[in-house]
């Protein structure tokens, strides 16, 4: 395995040749400690990265402790209304001044010397202040902040380059996408809790199967077999879907499964109790945004990747899932689930069954596909003798700039087009 000081550059990494029906990763990206270096430095520190949602701190002082690209942060609302995020780290010798995962607090005091801070951040009150003379200024000593925070429709990122792009020229074509999933309703929440979850396998696998299309059927027979005696149904592999490249990294597969959208689209499997209340929410979304955009919302599935790291899966229930490298081989999941606020108790119930059952660490779909990571990082001991892995599935259709389907790898290529220009910048 290569050191950090000679691992090897990004464009020899990605073998990239349209013309020839090629596209292969060298799988040292996968396993080389070095690599994970220059990948922290040209992208976890440089791009924008998600924080949180609005909605998990619905009242001033509400407060949630967070991780971010290795960084602890506070994702805080202010006795303002106004939601801040803050580096967690007392200004005085730098320990971690939040300790717990959430609450509501008007401020904090850091255990180790007392240093008190407001939920806006200012430093408030600290003990034997005379000490530091008459000249002290306390403004001076408020909490730090990443460089960049912004938000777009309730998603909150942050970008520790002080000189990157706004957030939207960052997320762009993908703005559509994320639009899609705050049209389902005017008040879309997060739900309380939170799935943390570890893989032993390098963390772009992870991302590249959470844009596989090609996987679905192959690796989720159980859960498509359970599917056949509930909903009545079967993800015909013949049937439409997309894959696209948005640029910057990011993309997006789509496709229409058999199973209910909670949102909008009903199926038997929901209940009758609930038929009338999901198809008057699909009337409702007619009426609002027109038949074409309505049918987008309630009916498309859809996983959206926002580059590096942010997987927002929309299907059968709503998945906002962070991918982070810890080692090269050793990655830290975290996911949430999202929900229109105030809908009837039998729809949340079903909604949060179907994420469980499916999109859950313990679900049908999940296990399947950490095994599958881990089971390639495990080949990846043959990295020597059998060095590529193959994306070009799909390549001979981009001459023509498509259309492509979700099984394309379109969506892949996009990520590590972008992953290899980013690294040869470090």
């Amino acid at each position: 395995m290569t050191s950090e000081l000679i691992a090897p550059p990004s464009t020899t990494l990605v073998d990239d040749r349209p013309a020839d029906g090629l596209f292969r990763v060298d799988r040292a990206a996968l396993v080389d400690e070095g690599v994970l270096a220059r990948e922290r430095r040209a992208i976890f520190d440089k791009c924008w990265l998600y924080v949180g949602h609005v909605s998990e701190v619905p009242n001033p002082g509400d407060f949630r402790a967070r991780t971010v690209a290795g960084r602890p942060l506070v994702l805080w609302r202010g006795g303002d209304g106004e939601v801040r995020v803050f580096l967690n780290a007392c200004r005085h010798r730098g320990a971690q001044l939040c300790r717990v995962p959430e609450g509501n607090a008007r401020g904090m005091s850091c255990f180790y010397h007392a240093w008190t801070y407001a939920n806006d951040g200012r430093l408030t009150a600290l003990p034997d202040v005379d000490g530091y003379g008459p000249d002290f200024d306390r403004s001076r000593f408020s909490l730090n902040s990443p460089p960049r925070v912004e938000e777009y429709r309730g998603f909150v990122f942050c970008c520790f380059d002080p000189d990157a792009v706004s957030l939207p020229e960052y997320l762009g074509e993908a703005r559509d996408y994320l639009d899609l999933v705050a049209d389902q309703s005017p008040d879309m929440e997060v739900v309380d809790g939170v799935h943390e979850y570890s893989m032993e396998a390098n963390w772009k696998l992870f991302v590249e199967n959470s844009l596989d299309g090609y996987h679905l059927i192959p690796l989720h027979r159980t859960y498509f077999d359970y599917l056949k005696s509930t909903e009545d149904s079967y993800l015909d592999p013949r049937k439409a879907t997309e894959a696209k490249d948005l640029g910057n990294g990011h993309a997006v597969i789509t496709v229409e499964g058999p199973w209910a959208r909670p949102v909008a689209r009903w199926t038997p499997a929901m209940g009758e109790e609930n038929r009338e209340y999901v198809e008057g929410q699909r009337a409702r979304l007619e009426e609002e945004f027109g038949a074409d955009r309505a049918r987008r919302i309630a009916t498309t599935d859809r996983n959206l990747l926002i580059f590096p790291n942010l997987v927002i899966n929309d299907i059968m229930g709503i998945v906002v899932r962070t991918i982070t490298p810890t080692a090269a081989g050793r990655t830290l999941v975290a996911q949430w689930t999202m929900a229109t606020k105030g809908e009837p108790e039998s729809v949340r119930a079903r909604r949060l069954d179907s994420y469980v059952t499916f999109q859950g660490p313990g679900g049908l779909a999940t296990p399947d596909d950490m095994e599958a990571c881990e089971s390639c990082q495990e080949g990846f001991a043959v990295a020597a003798e059998s060095p590529w892995s193959d994306i070009s599935r799909g390549i001979h259709k981009e001459a023509t700039d498509g259309p492509f389907v979700a099984s394309d790898e379109v969506q892949q290529r996009a990520f590590w087009r972008r992953w290899r220009d980013l690294l040869g910048t470090v």
